[in-house]
């Protein structure tokens, strides 16, 4: 059962905190390769070395850090792990089989790691019960009952509403008969599962930065982030922070009128720099607020788009417009992030760097550079061509595996990364 109900709120400044990059936890019940048919080899390992920043812990499951992001999209019938019409949480944006698309081949990639991990595996047969597959099940009951009591936070852009709608469905295909409520306010949504007390949230930040209305116009502070906001991020227990796919905008679509570094306020300045700058700004914050015991961050990493066929071999397309399948060997194994996303999570390295408070990185944008094919393109209720966001159900529900995971494989009382 779903209730859902409206609030306005006295004005609260649009902000957000900006991005870092650090080591995931391992993975816990990996038992052994699982069987299915052909595999889609990723480079995402490559990425993870350059990229790694600290250290993470061993796992009894036999899988690293780095080979939860090192592996194969896996085609599997089984797939995918819930019915997108059965799901009341998505928006018209990721909606690719309501509005019409007609291919299904997108839906059953599941992410394979290496080296012998199975991430959680379920699907939801006809009479709407989960099947085992082996390996290791998604049990959204377990983590609800894991997470009772307490309340995750998406803080970014509307990859970050990827993401949490994405989970709320895996969670409601899990506990369908439930009591949900639903509250939305402005930059703030919330569902509550009653039954658990776990509130899962999203708050609407597309720099993780203040944007302050003034007299000339829409202002981006880079070194400001809010009390309001501060209070509410320190009253969570999971912190799941994205930012980047906003910082390029321009005309219509730029989110400000002004931007401010420091004393300085200008129309514009160098998009990496601001971005830099946010993220500084965000480092300071978890720094200076976060209380290790008692709060988990987790980063996500840059989601990518897929504009320019040369990125994944394929020169002379546009668009994601008529992709079907991810990108295949021999391409994959050689197939690596680029241009200004590969500069991104360097930026996003240095900024996690600077912060002593662990931070969980989720590694996605290797993984994802490989599924041209997950994307909206022309099936969306919006009226334009999207091959930025991602379809759901679809690769979201990847990220929140590993998310899933990750959060199962922390000791069940406050530790240095719980």
């Amino acid at each position: 059962m779903i209730c859902e109900t409206t609030r306005r709120s006295c004005g609260v400044l649009i902000v957000v905190a900006a991005a870092a990059v650090a080591m995931l936890a391992a993975l816990s019940c990996g038992v052994g390769p699982a069987n299915a048919g052909g595999g889609v080899n990723g480079n995402a390992g490559r990425q993870q070395r350059q990229l790694k920043a600290g250290s993470g812990g061993g796992s009894s499951g036999g899988c690293s850090n780095l080979n939860l992001y090192e592996g194969s999209w896996v085609y599997d019938q089984a797939y995918p792990p819930y019915d997108s019409s059965s799901c009341p949480f998505i928006a018209k944006e990721f909606d690719c089989l309501k509005f019409g698309r007609p291919d299904r081949r997108y839906l059953q990639y599941r992410w394979q790691p290496g080296g012998g991990c199975n991430l959680p595996r379920y699907y939801m047969n006809g009479n709407n019960k989960k099947e085992n597959l082996g390996g290791c099940r998604f049990e959204g009951e377990k983590f609800l009952r894991r997470m009772e009591g307490k309340k995750m936070m998406f803080v970014g852009d509307s990859l970050s509403m990827n993401q949490y709608e994405s989970l709320l469905c895996m969670l409601h295909a899990a506990v369908s008969n439930s009591n949900i409520t639903r509250q939305s306010q402005p930059y703030l949504s919330t569902a509550t599962f009653q039954d658990y007390g776990v509130s899962i949230m999203l708050f609407t930040s597309h720099y993780l930065v203040d944007i302050e209305e003034q007299e000339i116009g829409r202002v981006l502070k880079l070194d400001s982030i809010s009390d309001a906001t501060s209070r509410l991020w320190r009253q969570m227990d999971f912190l799941v922070f994205n930012t980047w796919a906003w910082w390029y905008r321009t005309g219509p679509q730029k989110g400000w009128d002004y931007v401010q570094d420091g004393e300085t306020i200008s129309e514009d300045m160098d998009r990496m720099l601001a971005f830099k700058r946010a993220l500084t700004t965000w480092a300071k914050w978890v720094e200076a607020n976060v209380n290790a015991a008692k709060t988990t961050v987790f980063f996500q990493g840059a989601s990518p788009s897929h504009y320019n066929g040369t990125e994944w071999g394929k020169p002379g397309l546009r668009d994601c417009s008529h992709e079907t399948d991810p990108v295949l060997p021999p391409e994959a194994s050689n197939l690596a992030v680029g241009g200004a996303v590969s500069l991104a999570l360097q930026a996003q390295q240095d900024a996690i760097k600077s912060i002593h408070h662990p931070i969980l990185f989720l590694n996605i944008t290797g993984l994802s550079h490989l599924r041209k094919d997950g994307h909206p393109s022309s099936h969306s209720g919006l009226a334009r061509l999207d091959c930025t966001h991602w379809c759901i159900a679809g690769v979201p529900d990847a990220w929140n595996q590993l998310l899933y995971t990750t959060i199962l494989d922390q000791p069940s009382t406050p530790a240095p990364f719980f």
